[in-house]
């Protein structure tokens, strides 16, 4: 395993729409791999793929519980609304408050390209919604309502 970068903003990788993964394979591990140790050295809740500069629909969650591995994932249902603090690995130092779905049920598939669906609320459910959209080229920024200044 390796820590990888983490691409900044400004970086046009972060704008792009990332391809479906269609090999399971063991540069997929890798990737999987690396990105989990990527997050844990960077405490975060979570890393997609184009943040390390990979164009595939690969993301990992981690809200305490463990990681979340998520290949080709989609948002397939939601209801409520929440409001809360949200950051970007990517985007160090910004902070806002944003409005994201308070469930969300996801379908995706596991590193050998099993399908499984996940449920996520509250945290769960920002996080996945946050990775999800860094699979389309969207940044957190998308769903700020008031910016933030001086977290700790």
């Amino acid at each position: 395993m390796a820590i990888r970068n983490i691409v900044r903003e400004g970086d046009e990788i972060l704008s792009k729409v990332c391809r479906p993964v269609e090999k399971f394979d063991e540069k997929l591990a890798v990737l999987l791999d690396d990105m989990a140790e990527t997050l844990k050295k960077a405490d975060g809740c979570g890393l997609a793929a184009p943040q390390v500069g990979v164009l595939r629909r690969v993301c990992i969650v981690d809200v305490g519980e463990g990681v979340i591995e998520l290949i080709n994932p989609q948002i397939v249902g939601q209801s409520g609304v929440q409001e809360g603090m949200e950051g970007c690995l990517s985007c160090p130092g910004d902070w806002g408050i944003t409005r994201r779905p308070k469930k969300v049920k996801v379908t995706a598939q596991d590193r050998n390209g099993k399908e499984f669906t996940i449920r996520g609320e509250d945290l769960l459910a920002r996080a996945l919604c946050h990775e999800i959209d860094h699979l389309d080229g969207i940044l957190f920024r998308a769903h700020v309502i008031q910016y933030v200044r001086d977290v700790e």
